[in-house]
């Protein structure tokens, strides 16, 4: 997209497998917060009697158990249109069990290995205990500078390849889960994490980023909501506390 005129197109995809933890809030902040700057925006849902169309502006993906996320990654791999808009730069959030199912691979917890549609060079295992808890991480990618909050719920500990770089440094919680303290992935035009909360209503910065790359622009006026302010503030004290 050129310019703030045109209607920002919003994918939720797969809702009804990929929404366990109320993930898709991510669209509807993205949403708002694109409307409270003037600009249209609209959701299209994406449920397993659609094929996944490849020529939205950005895309959000949420969580899910073993069952769910398998018919995910079947869908995703008989409708390839997500691929092909991160191909081409399209942003794509990826939380949690998503993170997985863009990897190569994945183990679900009876130890079964099930293939991946591979948008993130990264592989997961199941740990042997489950991270629980609030998570505050330092970006590590240059877009970002505010820490970035949620709150973790998953048993897959993700290791990268080298064609994926972390999201963040954790300072407070599990992350990855994978030995090092960090959290997330990012590669191309796609950013994982196992943040929910929804993550982007916990962290205005990446989800202006995401709008800002669906609009292709630079900037974006800025939007001063003291209620945010104030949940990322209890949310980080609650992460220091442990």
């Amino acid at each position: 997209m050129s310019d703030t005129t045109s209607t920002v197109r919003i994918g939720l995809v797969l809702p009804d497998v990929m929404g366990t933890y109320g993930d898709g809030g991510n669209a509807l902040v993205l949403r708002q917060r694109a409307r409270m700057r003037g600009i249209d925006a609209q959701i299209q849902q994406i449920t397993l009697d659609d094929p996944v169309p490849e020529s939205l502006d950005v895309y959000t993906l949420g969580g899910a158990e073993d069952y769910a996320q398998r018919l995910a990654t079947r869908h995703l791999t008989r409708h390839p249109g997500l691929q092909r808009a991160a191909e081409r730069g399209a942003p794509v959030l990826a939380i949690c069990a998503a993170i997985q199912v863009l990897g190569h691979w994945y183990e679900t917890s009876a130890g079964e290995r099930v293939d991946g549609i591979s948008l993130l060079d990264l592989t997961t295992r199941p740990q042997e205990i489950r991270s629980i808890g609030e998570l505050a991480t330092t970006p590590l990618i240059d877009e970002l500078d505010a820490p970035l909050l949620g709150f973790e719920n998953h048993r897959g500990g993700s290791t990268l390849g080298p064609a994926a770089r972390p999201l963040g440094r954790v300072d407070h919680g599990v992350g990855n889960g994978a030995g090092e303290k960090i959290e997330g992935a990012v590669q191309g035009s796609v950013i994982g994490t196992y943040l929910h909360g929804p993550a982007l209503a916990r962290n205005p910065q990446l989800a202006d980023l995401l709008l800002r790359r669906a609009l292709g622009v630079e900037s974006l006026p800025p939007l001063d909501l003291d209620e945010v302010n104030r949940l990322r503030t209890e949310r980080l004290a609650a992460a220091r506390r442990g």
